[in-house]
């Protein structure tokens, strides 16, 4: 485990290393990976109505991408169980640096950065054991690995930084293993998790379900005040009416977020993305063509419909969401309003602010 003196002196270099900025790429509101009419894959960085800023290639469909607090650098992620991960000069359009998982791991397409930029932390399965691992990387060193932490859990999905470099991680509990392509190996006995973890003090909280709940499969995570948005993916038989959104607040007991049931079984079982603003919540599901909207209070406001809608993310106060068919929209109420389709663009799972 990396020590807490390694970890001060990520945080104390990354003020020495002059920066450009977000404003050096256009200042982007969002971040989101694409197939294009041609069959091939790039990173757009989008304006809050749509309009395309950047276009970076990729050399295979991306998954999610994180963002640097500052530096106009991106690292787009090959989708599960994809063993490389790009770091995007986002200014320029060039590659800073192609990483590649560990022998014996892949990644899990997400990321987050902690220590302001300094270091960037990758979920990773290490996948002949079934661990989940968070694999720890040096920006001021030139993305070189520097350690790892567990990650409380199996299948660690997404993760994101908290207010005192603290990481909520979404272990998903499925074991896969990249022999068996993206098989599922230990649905009857898979155990999601919640879990906080920090650098220095490893594993320092875990959120666990009710038992007859374990196959809720804990994927994506958003934030907002101290509390943690969960979006889960119903591994069970359909068309049984889990509940797919779930509140927490470290120290307390997960708060799980219900509709009425016919518009439960209409989500088919998965949510894809999750947001939060100061008052509502928003989970997506591209099978049941819906966004759901909750209040912070877990209580159900709306259901809105398009199809295949599944990228969702908080920009100054206000939600906005993508679609395969290439629509991006903002949701003003209980209604999409439409801001830009590109025909020939099918927009990935996940949108991500900057």
């Amino acid at each position: 485990m990396p020590t807490r003196r390694g970890f001060l002196a990520s945080l104390a270099a990354a003020a020495t290393v002059p920066q450009l900025s977000w404003a050096d790429a256009g200042a982007p509101a969002f971040l989101a990976a694409a197939r294009e009419a041609d069959g091939s894959f790039a990173l757009f960085g989008l304006t809050e109505q749509g309009a395309d800023l950047f276009r970076v290639s990729l050399p295979d469909r991306g998954h999610a991408a994180c963002a640097h607090p500052h530096a106009p650098e991106a690292v787009a992620f090959a989708r599960r169980p994809g063993t490389f991960a790009l770091v995007i000069d986002c200014a320029s359009g060039s590659l800073i640096r192609r990483l590649e998982a560990p022998e014996g791991r892949h990644f899990y397409g997400h990321g987050a950065f902690l220590a302001d930029g300094a270091i960037l932390c990758t979920a990773e399965n290490a996948y002949e054991t079934g661990e989940g691992k968070i694999g720890l990387w040096s920006r001021d060193d030139g993305y070189r690995r520097m350690g790892e932490i567990e990650s409380g859990g199996t299948g660690p999905h997404d993760m994101l930084t908290l207010p005192g470099d603290i990481l909520a991680v979404a272990n998903g509990g499925i074991r896969t293993h990249p022999d068996r392509g993206r098989e599922k190996l230990n649905i009857d006995t898979m155990r999601p998790n919640l879990a906080y973890v920090s650098v220095s003090g490893g594993v320092e909280e875990v959120v666990e379900l009710d038992p007859g709940l374990h196959r809720n499969s804990i994927r994506h995570l958003a934030e907002h005040d101290g509390q943690v948005g969960f979006a889960m993916q119903w591994q069970g038989p359909l068309p049984d009416p889990a509940p797919l959104v779930g509140l927490h607040r470290r120290g307390g007991a997960p708060v799980l977020c219900a509709t009425d049931l016919a518009e439960q079984m209409a989500m088919d079982g998965y949510a894809g993305s999750i947001a939060m603003t100061a008052d509502r919540v928003a989970i997506t599901s591209p099978r049941g063509g819906r966004v759901h909207l909750f209040g912070r209070d877990g209580s159900f406001r709306a259901s809105v419909r398009r199809a295949d809608v599944c990228g969702v993310a908080a920009q100054r106060g206000r939600l906005f969401a993508t679609d395969g068919l290439g629509g991006l929209h903002r949701i003003e109420g209980d209604a999409l309003r439409p801001l830009r389709l590109a025909e020939a663009r099918n927009w990935d799972n996940h949108v991500v602010r900057i």
